[in-house]
Order: C-alpha cells, then structure tokens, then sequence
C-alpha cells in the first residue's frame, strides 16, 4: 500500500511532517532500541521522526514489537509507549484459530494488523467464540 519510499537519513521527507496525512502507522519489527527512541522522543533517522508525527498528530501508531525475554526497561518503555497512544501488539501467535502453516500464523497477524486501520484482509479468521 505504501505510495512513498524514502532513505532512513532523510529526516526532510515528506512524512517526517505532520502536513503528510496518513491514516497511522506501523513499525513491524519493533526492536527494543526503535522502542526506546521512540518513548524518548529521540528522532534521529526518518522512523523515529515519522512515528514521533504519528505520536504528536495523535495518528494510530502499532509497534510490533520483537524480543524475549523482556526486561523492566522494555516492559516500562512499552507502557510508557502506550500511555503516549501506542498500540504494542507483539507478533504473539494465536493457536485458537488451529494454524497449520506458518502463512496461517502470519496472516492472523496481518489480519490483526489491518484490522486496526479497519482494512480488510481476506486471509485473517477473526475469533467468533466457541
């Protein structure tokens, strides 16, 4: 769906500015050091300049974040993330759903992902109880 591609360095992008609409945005991997420059306000490549956007403009923005364990500093960052209007969703897969490949894995998280914009994803069963 992407529209634009631009260089981390170019911290002048276009979507480094809150004039760039967007509908969110989602940082799939989320290492913990993108966490933290995110929480710390610390904008030194496009990324962190984009989601500290999303973050000022008030536009969703997902942080799928990857590791484990996790530490104290990663869970108070991931807090701290959330207080300021993130959504953390790690890539946790769900077995509710019996998944039989690892495609069926991968597209629950897509579906889920996209589902928080309220796009569509033909691939993603969501959970109908029983």
């Amino acid at each position: 769906l992407a529209k634009v591609v631009h260089d981390i360095q170019d911290i002048g992008a276009s979507i480094a500015s809150g004039s760039f609409r967007t509908a969110g945005m989602v940082v799939a991997p989320c290492s913990m050091k993108t966490l933290a420059g995110i929480t710390s306000g610390y904008s030194d490549n496009l990324l962190l300049r984009a989601a500290d956007v999303m973050l000022k403009e008030r536009r969703p923005l997902i942080l799928v974040t990857r590791e484990t364990p996790l530490s104290g500093i990663h869970l108070e960052n991931m807090l701290k993330a959330h207080a300021n209007g993130c959504t953390i969703l790690p890539p946790v897969p769900a077995f509710y759903n019996r998944p039989q490949t690892i495609e069926d894995v991968l597209d629950h998280l897509t579906g889920r992902i996209l589902g928080m914009f309220g796009l569509p994803y033909n691939n993603y069963r969501p959970w109908h109880g029983g």
